[in-house]
């Protein structure tokens, strides 16, 4: 019998207190001023997410590990490094990533939970890792190998083609240099990113001696700032900001790829486009330079392509790419069922911009798109057991689409593991004395303001059950505010666009209270603002009811015509029969 999966979700309307209002305004560019809250202040103790991220510990990580050593990335690096004698082994110019994103993971979880036989391991693939480093700085093994078989991607020598993916496997290690960083407080991998970004500095710019060329596939636009918060060097602020205005402005007159986002600058585009992994990595290291650098303009352009994207090629799930030639972006309201893309890769660019245009607007509605790919169209990438991974996601099948233990081009099993690791990092943030409670997960948080630290613990059975208490563990002399959000499916929005919108005539409600009284709330920028002087003990209690609910698609949607999806709260399910 074929099994077809239908989408379904459950939403719940607003309706509250007597006096519920909703405002917004225009989105402004706080300029760095919102900082989200550390992974590791924040534990998990829920039954929903605190699981996964255990087996993602103890089965995703390993088993990634494991598929690195048979596969042979690692005896690449040792190769690379004259450690051992060989052929350099893969198919693809940036297998040197799947480790990479695999210690970026390892490292969240050591952060989380220290285990001493990891922390060695990683250490030895470090070691590994350095010796492959050239004298100055230089690292992607492929090249540093001379493997010809290969030649195709990165040509007869370093940097000749925009579609090496050098720079992409450099972001993706002064990713996993930053995470080992902050959770080990060791250098070595830190000094190998730095070495290499100092040369990435030297390479390429507009000057005369320089090479013209964008990133080619986007992610070291991200990664230069991580490297730039963490060291505190400009140039690799600067820097990021050289490949972000480099993107489509053909500087040395090479052909225009809308593939590798390389067809027009970004302040003119008007339409999201092209590979959807590259384009939501460059628009988030986009965000973060925006915000950084106070720049409205280049916000304002981001936010123009975000209008598009979830206006009208966002899935119900919160999955992007309609097309699997390309892996990316098809027309406006394609948003085909049995042979869509949605690549888990681009699930995890989807959460990483959104997480960034919030924390640079402050606005809900970005955590509502983040809320959606997070518990539907990012999490389906990996399964229960924790080691086999879709690398697509399509909304519907016949039957036959099953996850794999790791794939040949395996960017996807390395990217859930260190996204599943980094999850608690996505419940807070904070702006002076002002705590933002993005996701309702049970846990406790020590949380450091601008006058000095508090704890909060949340209680929820979410997202199986609407009710979310807060309570004030440990408090400040001084006022301070929590930004509560009301995520959009409790207001009556399943998306913040008219791409989706609920047809069952329901009317389910939320309510708050702190310390058993019912208060009247404003909406601002979807969040209840409560400023008071808060006391030890005191509790916060959210009430969201979670029906069933129907959905439909914008009328221009011709795929779905017809056609209804089922929700409740933020949890998308599928039917087989």
């Amino acid at each position: 019998m074929n099994r077809i999966l239908s989408i379904l979700l459950c939403l719940c309307f607003v309706c509250g207190c007597e006096n519920l209002t909703e405002r917004g305004k225009p989105s402004d560019v706080i300029t760095g001023e919102i900082d989200d809250v550390s992974f590791t202040r924040v534990h998990l103790k829920d039954k929903f997410w605190a699981p996964r991220m255990e087996i993602n510990r103890t089965i995703s990580i390993p088993s990634a590990f494991y598929q690195s050593e048979i596969n042979g990335r690692f005896d690449n690096f040792a190769l690379a490094g004259g450690l051992i004698e060989g052929e350099h082994q893969g198919d693809f110019s940036f297998d040197d990533t799947d480790p990479y994103k695999i210690i970026e993971g390892a490292s969240y979880s050591l952060a989380v939970k220290y285990d001493p036989a990891l922390d060695a391991y990683l250490d030895s693939v470090i070691t590994l890792i350095a010796a492959a480093q050239e004298d100055d700085g230089y690292l992607t093994t492929c090249v540093t190998n001379r493997c010809t078989r290969l030649s195709g991607w990165w040509g007869s020598s370093r940097w000749e083609r925009v579609n090496s993916h050098e720079l992409y496997n450099s972001g993706h290690l002064y990713e996993a240099a930053v995470a080992h960083y902050k959770a080990t407080g060791k250098r070595s991998l830190l000094d190998v990113a730095v070495k290499n970004a100092d040369l990435v500095c030297e390479v390429f710019g507009l000057g005369d001696d320089q090479i013209s060329y964008p990133s080619g596939h986007p992610i070291i636009e991200m990664a230069l700032v991580k490297l730039y918060r963490v060291t505190g060097e400009e140039r690799y602020l600067q820097q990021a900001r050289y490949f972000v205005d480099e993107a489509g402005r053909l500087s040395n007159r090479r052909a225009p790829g809308i593939y590798s986002q390389d067809h027009m600058p970004i302040l003119a585009q008007e339409e999201i486009v092209g590979h959807a992994v590259r384009a939501g990595y460059l628009f988030a290291g986009a965000a973060d330079v925006a915000m950084l650098q106070h720049d409205r303009e280049l916000f304002e352009a981001v936010e123009r392509l975000w209008q598009n994207m979830a206006g009208r090629k966002l899935y119900i799930t919160g999955g992007v790419g309609s097309r699997a030639q390309g892996e990316g972006y098809g027309p406006d309201y394609e948003l085909n069922n049995f042979n869509n893309y949605c690549e888990t890769c681009a699930a995890i660019a989807n959460v990483f911009w959104n997480h960034r245009m919030f924390l640079a607007s402050g606005e809900a509605k970005y955590i509502d798109v983040l809320e959606r790919t997070l518990y539907n169209g990012l999490i389906s990438g990996v399964s229960l057991s924790g080691d086999e991974f879709f690398y697509d996601n399509p909304l519907a099948s016949n039957g036959i689409h099953e996850r794999e233990e790791w794939f040949g081009c395996a960017c996807c099993p390395g990217n859930i593991t260190r996204f599943m690791a980094s999850v608690p990092g996505y419940l807070y943030a904070t702006r002076n004395n002002e705590v933002y409670v993005n996701l309702f997960v049970e846990s406790n948080s020590s949380i450091a303001l601008q006058t000095g630290e508090i704890e909060l613990e949340q209680l929820t059975s979410y997202p199986w059950l609407g009710e979310v208490e807060i309570r004030i563990k440990k408090t400040i002399p001084e006022k301070f505010t929590l930004h509560l959000r009301i995520p959009g499916w409790a207001r009556g929005r399943p998306v913040p666009t008219d791409l989706y919108h609920y047809v069952d005539g329901e009317d389910p409600h939320f309510s708050l209270s702190v310390n058993g009284k019912q208060l009247r709330m404003n909406i601002v920028d979807g969040y209840v603002l409560l400023e008071r002087r808060w006391n030890d003990e005191d509790v916060i209690t959210l009430q969201m009811d979670m029906p069933v609910r129907r959905i439909a698609a914008h009328e221009q949607v011709a795929y779905n015509r017809g056609l209804l999806a089922m929700e409740r709260g933020p949890v998308v399910y599928a039917l087989e029969g």
